[in-house]
């Protein structure tokens, strides 16, 4: 297990500007979100949009990850993802968000989700996992992946690796005529397999021209969610697997979680469409 310190809050740089050309989401300047009130089933343009918003999202991702090294600090990360939005005539979702302040999340190591990018500064060892949301033409594209920095210890190595494999699982199972929680069925009985806990209580999400449209794909095995696929659906799955606990702590900030007992997570997502034979990834590079 790693001996590293835990993460504490650094100092958040002022906002970054985007450009007046490029089109705001609704919620921007907002406490809250316009509650979405369309569909779940998208037409084909619309997905064809969605598609365009999950390349920019996703090669931002990239391009951030691409500095992730020990000394490089997290307001870089956003720095660079900002600049790669902005280029491409995308507005960084997460920007003005319920007030998030910050062109991406970067989650350090014990952080679940939602870490505002700062003056923290990696170290070697260290997981860090980047969530990108691009949004342009009316709508949003939203992925994360979790990265290794420098020489990174075998349990937290393995916690990345199979946590990724737990979301390509999970959109194996996607399939028209299943019910949404097959899903969390799939990752649940994988991540047990190791012992791992999985995070209940932020789960995936309806996606469209809505950022978070009211559908809700939970990682774990609820009976409670039975909505069942249809072809058109668009949502995202970002399991989110822990070494200990699922239980977790909230800072003062009101946005980054970490697990109640510190040990590290690791956490990567897809948007998707349900086609009529399985799933079609929107969010790749």
């Amino acid at each position: 297990m790693s001996g590293q310190s835990l993460v504490v809050p650094g100092t958040v740089s002022p906002t970054l500007p985007v450009p007046s050309s490029i089109a705001r989401p609704e919620y921007v300047g907002k406490d809250a979100p316009t509650p979405y009130t369309g569909p779940e089933v998208q037409d084909a343009e619309t997905i064809e949009k969605m598609r365009v918003a999950g390349r920019i999202a996703a090669q931002a991702m990239e391009e951030a990850a691409k500095l992730i090294a020990p000394g490089v600090t997290t307001d870089e990360l956003d720095r660079v993802a900002h600049a790669y939005m902005c280029d491409h005539g995308a507005y960084p979702s997460t920007l003005g968000y319920r007030g998030f302040p910050k062109s991406l999340c970067s989650s350090v190591n014990e952080v679940i989700c939602h870490g505002i990018p700062d003056s923290t500064v990696l170290r070697d060892g260290d997981i860090v996992n980047l969530d990108v949301t691009a949004y342009i033409g009316g709508v949003h594209g939203d992925n994360n992946a979790t990265y290794l920095c420098g020489e990174v210890d075998e349990e937290s190595r393995l916690l990345v690796e199979r946590t990724r494999e737990s979301l390509n699982r999970a959109i194996k199972a996607v399939k028209p005529g299943r019910q949404i929680n097959i899903i969390g069925r799939v990752i649940e009985s994988y991540a047990k397999r190791f012992g791992y806990g999985v995070v209940r209580d932020f789960t995936g999400h309806g996606i469209n021209s809505s950022f978070h449209s009211g559908l809700v794909v939970p990682h774990y095995d609820s009976p409670h969610h039975t909505t069942v696929m249809k072809p058109g659906m668009t949502f995202t799955i970002e399991p989110m697997l822990t070494l200990g606990s699922h239980d977790y702590d909230m800072w003062d900030d009101g946005w980054t979680v970490v697990t109640k007992d510190r040990r590290r997570t690791a956490q990567f997502e897809h948007t998707l469409v349900v086609t009529e034979t399985g799933a079609d990834v929107l969010t790749l590079p």
